[in-house]
């Protein structure tokens, strides 16, 4: 019973409600999460052990600096289609926390059908703060290939979202 009026309750939120369940469950219409790249107020470059995302092997950040990673969501619509939110994430010693949530606005324009996005690396490592990730699209149900647009967010926290070019 109570299932059934959670999956409701869910039913009728807003998308932007749909991050800050705390139940564990995710909502049917959330395609793709990747978890890629990461950030840190101190302004200090890491070191390579600290750029590990297992817990016994990273450092804390300069005291009243923190520190996370980024998080590409693709939450499918109504209408087939896809938005696309940006959420960075902070590391803190009660778990995960969030920071800030935007829907990427670029993707919304292009109404895309969203069939994959994959981070930079499948190892969770990265050489330096900043994030990199490729959105894989059809602009058209039909389209047989699907576009590719790279998500891209250098040290400073700058966005740049680009059609990829080979």
């Amino acid at each position: 019973m109570h299932k059934a009026l959670l999956i409701a309750l869910c039913l009728t939120l807003p998308s932007g409600a749909l991050f800050a369940q705390d139940n564990g469950l995710l909502p049917p219409n959330v395609i793709f999460v990747t978890s890629t790249g990461f950030w840190e107020e101190s302004g200090g470059a890491p070191q390579p052990e600290e750029s590990r995302d297992d817990d016994k092997n990273a450092k804390t950040a300069a005291p009243g600096g923190r520190r996370g990673y980024y998080k590409l969501i693709a939450v499918r619509q109504e209408d087939g289609t896809a938005q696309v939110h940006l959420q960075q994430i902070a590391s803190t010693p009660t778990g995960p926390e969030v920071v800030s949530s935007a829907e990427l606005e670029e993707f919304t324009a292009l109404k895309p059908y969203v069939t994959d996005i994959r981070p930079e690396t499948s190892t969770g490592i990265t050489p330096q703060p900043g994030m990199f990730a490729t959105v894989y699209l059809k602009t058209e149900a039909g389209a047989t290939e699907p576009e590719t647009w790279t998500v891209l967010i250098d040290e400073l926290g700058d966005i740049k979202i680009e059609r990829a070019t080979n």
